[in-house]
Order: structure tokens, then sequence, then C-alpha cells
């Protein structure tokens, strides 16, 4: 896609790989619309010459306001990015906090599915459009420790891969990124083998504009081959975290 001229609305645009997404694609002439739910982050990339919408994708009230806030609009770009993970594991004391898993669950699978509905009739209007939905490499197989992300992850990329095949007919265009472990805040203290945001978002952008499928980014095209060669293998791999 040519990405000049076009207007894209980006969910989490505040914080972590959004943020130097929103950056990115503006420096190549995208009018970006972005959404946040951290009012001192809002804040602050609005203070950085961005449109921010204050809204809270965990609740159906937050899709309903930030369509409320686009409608009208000539979107020609969605790209479901905000995501948050639950602490769900069973090896741990207590019991997991189901509140914060549904959360998750709403936030990471449920509002893209919502945010696609209400702007399809949008994304059907425009000459060239696009869906980019975020997943991750723990979609193609799941961690012991995330049970709760793993799945609205693996949920998303199905949805994906089916929604790519109803549009293969039309002007809109669906990709799925899956980013491997970034450094971001929710994955402080996972590791040291974390790839820079700015990075990840420029890759994400270079699959944008090559009308990729799928940008299996940093490790996850070794989790990608290693899925190829043996499903139960990659599995095994994964679990073990």
């Amino acid at each position: 896609m040519q990405l000049n001229g076009k207007t894209a609305l980006v969910t989490g645009g505040t914080d972590g790989i959004g943020a130097q997404l929103i950056r990115q694609l503006s420096a190549k002439g995208v009018t970006v619309i972005t959404s946040g739910r951290n009012p001192e982050r809002c804040a602050a990339t609005r203070a950085d010459g961005f449109e921010v919408i204050e809204a809270d994708l965990s609740r159906q009230a937050g899709v309903e306001a930030l369509m409320a806030a686009v409608q009208g609009r000539a979107i020609d770009i969605l790209v479901n990015n905000a995501g948050a993970g639950a602490d769900h594991d069973f090896r741990d004391p207590g019991l997991p906090d189901l509140a914060a898993a549904d959360a998750s669950i709403f936030l990471n699978l449920n509002a893209p599915i919502h945010l696609i509905t209400a702007l399809m009739p949008v994304l059907r209007a425009r000459p060239a459009a696009m869906i980019v939905n975020v997943t991750s490499g723990l979609a193609i197989a799941p961690r012991a420790g995330g049970p709760v992300y793993c799945a609205t992850k693996a949920g998303l990329r199905s949805y994906t891969q089916a929604l790519r095949a109803q549009l293969k007919d039309t002007a809109i265009h669906v990709l799925e990124a899956l980013p491997p472990v970034v450094e971001t805040k929710m994955t402080a203290g996972r590791g040291n083998r974390k790839m820079p945001a700015e990075e990840c978002a420029r890759q994400f952008v270079r699959a944008m504009e090559t009308d990729a499928d799928e940008a299996n980014v940093g490790l996850v095209k070794v989790l990608q081959l290693a899925h190829s060669a043996s499903p139960a293998l990659a599995r095994r791999i994964m679990l073990r975290f």
C-alpha cells in the first residue's frame, strides 16, 4: 500500500510499539488518529501533535466511545494494536484474577472484532484499505505462564486468517503482525533478549507498504520455522516458559 495521504486509526498508540508505529506512519505521510486509556500518556501524545481519543478498549463502553469519536471520518487503515496480558498461573499462590482475565480477553480479542465490524462499511468505501491485527509469536505456540494472553492472540490469529479469506476479492488487505518479546512496559522483567519497539514498528510499516499477509518479526521467524517443521516441538519449547 502507498501510505502517503492515507488516514489510519491505530489503537494503543500512546505507549510501546504503538507509540513508535504512529510516529513512523506519520513520517510516511499518514494522518494518524490514535487511542489510549492512560490520561497522562494521552496528554503527552497530544503534546507531540497527534490526535488522541481517550478510550478504554477493555470495555464495551470504550469501544463505543472510540467509534463515536471517529464517526464520519474517512479511514483507510485500521491497526488493532492495543493489548494487555493478565496474570493467570495456578503455580502461583492464590487464584487468578478473573476480572483482569476478562478485561484482557475483551481488549485483545473482542475489541478488534467490534472495531472491524463497525468500520467495515467505511473501509469498503475506500479505493484501497487495510486492516492490521497485531497478534504475537505466542499465537503460534503458547507459553505456560500466560494462557489467557496466548489464547486471545491465537483467537485473533484465527479470526485474521478467516477474515483475509473473506476479503480476498475486495480492496481491503488484511495483515497480521506477529511481534516477538519487545521492550515495553508490559514485558518489564521478562528477560534481556527484547527487540526495541522502534525496530518492531519499522518492520510492521514495511509489511504494510509491501502488502504482506504476515509480518513475522525477529525470533518469531524462528518459531514459525520450528512450528512448520514440528508443531509439537514448537509447543514443547514454548510451554517451558
